[in-house]
């Protein structure tokens, strides 16, 4: 598994804002969404392209176009909704699926309450968006649903983790190929599973409560 941890002053000074409790919803998604696109340039840094040949006012040249099939982007329901306008105005050819996971607050664990995906993920690279690897419960289900579907690479982008998510990810991949493209790793979880110092329960920040 590959990590990287985004080190850019505009990035850090987009994650001061958005942690910011008195930051309200609509500058919140505004700023997620900036520093999605940020992100979205380190995690397509490896999306698989193909020559091809055209014609400039001058001469022919060959250039690079992105590949089929397509890339896929899945965010995570409902808090990955708030990266996906971020993600494909980087990528606008990407096709785009859902999935839907909650957190048992009691146990921590992630339960699937709905999913919008090709049956077949053979061949294709996919971009899962999840704002928090807390436990990384959610983050770890989602790439098994991807690799059985027959992904054979998955990038995840998230804002924010805590050591003991990305260890559990570490842990449950395996040699599978993915990679996490983060906007920080922060230190550590509290006692309910919340990132900290983390920015709150990125749901609720973006959309308001339920």
């Amino acid at each position: 598994m590959r990590v990287h941890v985004a080190d850019h002053p505009l990035i850090t000074h987009k994650l001061t804002v958005l942690r910011d409790e008195r930051t309200p919803s609509p500058q919140f998604r505004q700023l997620t969404a900036e520093l999605v696109t940020l992100l979205a340039y380190e995690a397509t840094r490896n999306v698989r392209v193909e020559e091809v040949e055209i014609v400039t006012p001058v001469t022919t040249t060959v250039g690079l176009r992105i590949s089929d099939p397509r890339p896929l982007v899945v965010p995570i329901l409902r808090a990955g909704l708030g990266m996906l306008d971020g993600m494909v105005t980087l990528l606008p050819s990407a096709e785009v699926g859902f999935l839907g996971m909650a957190r048992n607050e009691e146990t921590l664990e992630p339960t699937t309450y709905a999913e919008r995906l090709p049956h077949d993920l053979s061949g294709r690279q996919c971009f899962v968006l999840d704002p928090m690897l807390a436990t990384g419960g959610s983050l770890g289900a989602a790439i098994d649903f991807l690799f059985a579907r027959g992904a054979d690479d998955v990038t995840a982008v998230c804002i924010l983790a805590a050591p003991e998510g990305l260890a559990t990810i570490e842990r449950q991949v395996g040699d599978r190929n993915v990679t996490l493209v983060l906007g920080a790793l922060d230190e550590r979880l509290n006692e309910k599973g919340y990132i900290v110092p983390g920015l709150g329960d990125a749901g609720d920040r973006l959309y308001g409560t339920v």
